[in-house]
């Protein structure tokens, strides 16, 4: 069902019991918010006051999401101290950034990290320094502390009017399509034990160290739907879950994304399962990073025009809560923003930047934050998991900011609702993100199938949107050579956001942002040891 559809059947519905003896409650109070879109915007007329002052740096860093803050922080770790962040929101961060609230802090995008696998090893450094990785970072299955391993019960799936445990649908499923489940899942055991000639992974976590086998690559030209199709998948819970993975970690469906996208959700990790994650979802990570740049993180600032010379870069910057304009000369520049700012800010950008991005579509995403005075009820008598995920759903469920308390407390919570609008196309997916009160419907109408009092519940519903959350990985866009411009950078010039990687994932963002450092590192001339 389109949402258009969606939202005019829940039209109907208000009328109808307008025209009843009982009225509709009222929505809930609540707030619309996003990245700052009004000063993006600007990039298009380009009507900044010209710089009134002129600022040196060695390094500046364009963007402050994940990629920016891992080079800011592998800068910081290298014992380099001349650098400046640049972020045009309020808070660095990226889709990392988290509200909070009289009731619990809780997620503004991302929300958990599973447990890194042995290649990322700068993801698991930084969770060594922060305390939350125990002993050797590159031990095979390192201890983590319990404050963030994710609690149980950790995700239930309600279909048929039930909850179940996990997510494959398992509630009168015939026993052909079961024996399907098996097929799919042992095939995604031997895919993680799948290495290349030269012993690399052939799924691996950052994609960079993946194996090049052509035959794997090549799944890359097709979408994840035609090849379960092609493989005789048929089974509906087999499609219904890839879908569900895709939606969920690229915001695209298995219509759309890329078969070795696909199979890379299920295959790159160590298939342990667990994750970290706390009541303000991923802004615990984002806001480690940051410490090691404190006082070089420049907020509120639009880097609204780069030029690139022969021995430095010139970066005009808007600071918008000053209203003024500065010029920062930086010896090196490593550009973390999103890869489709390129043409809008470069003043010369390289024709093979432009065919690199060529084709590049972003999804949007609705995060919406409901306070309740009280958690739903199951039905069973069960606490609610931490990830709850509705099957019949073209949203992806939503997760208990307050999970992770020691002990289940009743008492007022918040849920995290998460949606990906996959449907149609993300422009006219991006203008239909303008309405508090026709998404407070929604959510509000979605989660009452398995929760009816959840509007009573509901104190406040505060959505916060995303216009371009994430680069989608549709076919061809990961192994066709599209990336090779950006992963190679240029003397000056480093790539750092996980735009570059083609998969919007933290551990890719925080590779590519400690790549670019390690190599302004040495074109610097400064000795590092290396995190990757």
């Amino acid at each position: 069902m389109r949402r258009r559809d969606f939202l005019a059947g829940v039209s109907a519905t208000g009328l109808l019991a307008a025209c009843g003896s009982k009225t509709a409650p009222p929505l809930p109070p609540g707030t619309l918010s996003g990245p700052n879109d009004t000063l993006g915007h600007r990039l298009r007329q380009h009507d900044f006051p010209a710089p009134g002052e002129t600022r040196r740096t060695t390094v500046a860093i364009v963007g402050g999401g994940i990629g920016g803050l891992s080079a800011a922080w592998k800068l910081a770790r290298a014992g380099g101290d001349d650098f400046l962040l640049l972020e045009m929101e309020t808070e660095a961060g990226g889709n990392s950034r988290a509200g909070k609230n009289q009731v619990s802090a809780h997620p503004l995008g991302a929300h958990y990290l599973p447990l890194p696998p042995r290649e990322a090893r700068a993801t698991r450094q930084l969770l060594a320094e922060l305390g939350v990785l125990q002993g050797d970072p590159d031990a095979a299955h390192p201890t983590y502390d319990e404050k963030y391993l994710c609690h149980a019960p950790q995700e239930r799936l309600y279909t048929n009017g039930y909850w179940q445990d996990g997510l494959w649908p398992t509630l009168g499923v015939p026993k052909a399509e079961r024996a399907q489940y098996i097929r799919f899942q042992e095939f995604v055991a031997e895919l993680r034990q799948q290495r290349d000639t030269a012993g690399r992974r052939a799924f691996a976590l950052p994609l960079a160290l993946s194996g090049r086998d052509p035959k794997l690559l090549a799944l890359d030209r097709i979408t994840l739907r035609d090849w379960l199709l092609r493989e005789g998948y048929t089974a509906p819970g087999v499609h219904w879950l890839t879908d569900y993975a895709c939606r969920d970690d690229y915001g695209t469906s298995a219509v759309q994304t890329s078969a070795w996208a696909g199979l890379h959700y299920f295959a790159c990790r160590d298939g342990e399962g667990q994750v970290l994650t706390a009541p303000e979802g991923n802004a615990w990570l984002a806001r480690g990073l940051a410490r090691a740049a404190a006082g070089r993180i420049q907020p509120d600032a639009l880097v609204f025009r780069v030029e690139q010379g022969k021995r430095e870069s010139i970066c005009d910057v808007y600071l918008a809560a000053e209203n003024r304009s500065i010029r920062i000369v930086a010896r090196e520049l490593i550009w973390a923003a999103p890869l489709f700012l390129i043409p809008h800010v470069f003043a010369v950008p390289r024709p093979e930047w432009l065919a690199g991005i060529r084709g590049a579509e972003y999804a949007p995403w609705v995060v919406a934050n409901l306070t309740l005075s009280a958690a739903p009820e199951t039905r069973a008598g069960y606490p609610l998991a931490w990830d709850n995920v509705l099957h019949d759903s073209a949203a992806l469920g939503y997760v208990v900011a307050t999970h992770q308390q020691l002990r289940y407390a009743p008492g007022p919570t918040v849920i995290t609702w998460y949606r990906a609008l996959h449907e149609e196309s993300a422009s006219h997916q991006r203008r239909l993100l303008q309405s508090r009160d026709a998404w407070a419907e929604e959510i509000l109408a979605d989660l009452s199938r398995p929760h009816p009092e959840i509007r009573e519940l509901t104190t406040c519903v505060d959505i916060h949107r995303h216009a371009h959350a994430m680069i989608r990985p549709l076919p061809g866009r990961l192994w066709s050579g599209a990336r090779k411009v950006f992963e190679r950078g240029r003397a000056g010039i480093q790539f750092a956001h996980a735009d570059v990687s083609g998969l919007s994932l933290f551990e890719e963002a925080n590779f590519r942002g400690v790549l670019a450092a390690e190599r302004t590192l040495s074109r610097l001339g400064v000795s590092y040891a290396s995190s990757l």
